[in-house]
């Protein structure tokens, strides 16, 4: 069993900031990236920022120079700081965990409300 617990999100004014964290926990050998994801009403669920074990990061273009994403070591606590929100920016936020165990598998967090008011 694992589990994936994210906090931080709520309600921000347009150009306001918001820190999500997502915490990994149980059965786990070792994670093998943490990512997160947005789904807006009515839109799919879209990529927003990844970072792989050893540091390397990754950016959905419509966030790029306003999210930043880091982790410890392990990374088995992450952040996802916003800054400049937009009120496109509103969505649930999910975190996703690929990780191994005897396999490689992957684990979605039960996401975070951010809505950001113009």
């Amino acid at each position: 069993q694992v589990q994936l617990v994210e906090s931080g999100g709520g309600l921000v004014q347009s150009g306001g900031s918001l820190r999500l964290s997502c915490a990994a926990s149980g059965n786990i050998f070792r994670i093998k990236s943490m990512g997160w994801y947005r789904q807006a009403p009515g839109k799919e669920r879209e990529f927003v920022a990844q970072i792989i074990n050893g540091g390397t990061t990754n950016y959905a273009d419509s966030v790029k120079g306003r999210f930043t994403i880091s982790g410890n070591n392990v990374i088995n606590l992450v952040y996802l700081q916003m800054n400049s929100l937009r009120p496109e920016d509103t969505a649930v936020y999910y975190c996703k965990m690929d990780y191994y165990t005897d396999l490689e598998y992957y684990h979605w967090g039960q996401g975070t409300q951010v809505t950001v008011s113009s």
